[in-house]
């Protein structure tokens, strides 16, 4: 395996009250290790270690919103209620003492059904149409009245995670998970002011998420919001087709106030168009930023073989060059890197980067969900 010169990715970073020692983000990693929602020391443990190792900026699993049937899983943990913000207190302070920077991820988890359980929430299951996919209902369409509540609720996290002392707070609108299947024409059915047949009009909900979040932490708070063109109901879904439509789709939420899109692919070098207006080989992040103007994080297979939805199979993987994530952050394609399974893996991977250790590296596999390194 051959190793680039790594200094880029250790450059700082600064946005609005954001300042990151590195462009390396811990990704948002689903981890179900808090029993009835609580994250206990053995969480704020996980974190801090990565805080200790050098990560930049260290963004939560996803944590849900305090609706009835956000969840999908019993040990995914909340970002609400007494007991659980004051397990996210421990975490947030430990990551600080260590000299991290952090943000929770805040989460819908709609229609999806959780592979790893049969729990199912006591609440009805929502989402827009009440579908899972293109023709397949499961749960039932949400009123207005629960567009509006889940909207409030979103921005009642957002207050809480600033009120903790996070540093920042990312929305999950990626994936197939609630927001996205608001994009999505294949589950949103609706003929309401939340559904269209446009991109433009199908992302008024996640715009309305957007400023009510942002009143909730105010101008100079930094937003992230995850997106994805792939779903895990169909990998091969893209809700933009063009650089005009990816504009219809990001701009209203750049407008709304977010201020760093996070830009999921499985595999961060693949190009998101064919080449187009002089810009050959630009990646979804890339195009994102030169869209928007927004700051962008790319994230999808960085320093692993494989992709995460394989790891999630069961398939291994093992480490990789970094030439093309190094040419791509010269180049100023985009301005942050998230990496999965090589940090959840690996509480040390950002530290053996920073002093060229490739022999350290390990690989990965499925067995690694199970533990909290």
């Amino acid at each position: 395996m051959t190793f680039s010169d790594t200094a880029i990715l250790f450059e700082p970073f600064h946005l609005k009250t954001l300042s990151l020692r590195n462009r390396i983000v811990m990704a948002p990693m689903t981890r179900t290790f808090a029993p009835e929602g609580i994250p206990g020391r053995n969480v704020a443990d996980y974190y801090r270690r990565r805080a200790e190792n050098d990560v930049g900026l260290i963004l939560s699993e996803g944590t849900v919103i305090d609706r009835p049937a956000a969840s999908n899983h019993p040990a995914i943990p909340h970002f609400h209620g007494e007991t659980a913000l004051a397990g996210w207190q421990r975490v947030i302070d430990g990551v600080h003492q260590a000299g991290g920077r952090m943000g929770p991820q805040i989460w819908h988890v709609g229609s999806v059904a959780n592979s790893m359980t049969d729990w199912v929430p006591a609440a009805e299951i929502e989402s827009p149409s009440g579908l899972l996919s293109p023709g397949e209902p499961r749960g039932i369409a949400m009123t207005d009245e629960d567009i509006a509540d889940a909207i409030d609720s979103f921005a009642r996290a957002a207050a809480a995670a600033k009120a903790l002392g996070f540093d920042t707070l990312e929305i999950h609108g990626a994936h197939g998970y609630l927001i996205d299947q608001f994009f999505w024409a294949g589950t949103n059915e609706r003929s309401d002011r939340f559904g269209g047949a446009t991109i433009r009009e199908r992302a008024h909900f996640a715009s309305e998420v957007i400023k009510s979040v942002r009143v909730a932490v105010g101008p100079d708070f930094p937003i992230i919001l995850r997106v994805s063109q792939w779903k895990q109901q169909d990998y091969t879904v893209r809700l933009a087709e063009t650089p005009a439509l990816m504009t219809d789709w990001l701009a209203p939420l750049v407008e709304a106030g977010v201020d760093i899109l996070h830009c999921s692919q499985r595999r961060f070098w693949e190009p998101e168009f064919p080449a187009i207006d002089g810009e050959s080989g630009l990646n979804f992040a890339g195009w994102a930023k030169k869209l928007t103007g927004a700051a962008t994080i790319s994230v999808g297979s960085v320093g692993l073989s494989g992709e995460v939805m394989g790891a999630f199979a069961g398939e291994a993987s093992t480490p990789q060059s970094f030439d093309a994530l190094i040419e791509r952050m010269d180049r100023g394609e985009f301005d942050l890197i998230a990496v999965g399974r090589a940090i959840l893996n690996d509480p040390e991977w950002v530290s053996k980067v920073r002093g060229n250790n490739s022999a350290a590296f390990k690989g990965f596999s499925a067995a690694a969900f199970g533990e909290l390194y």
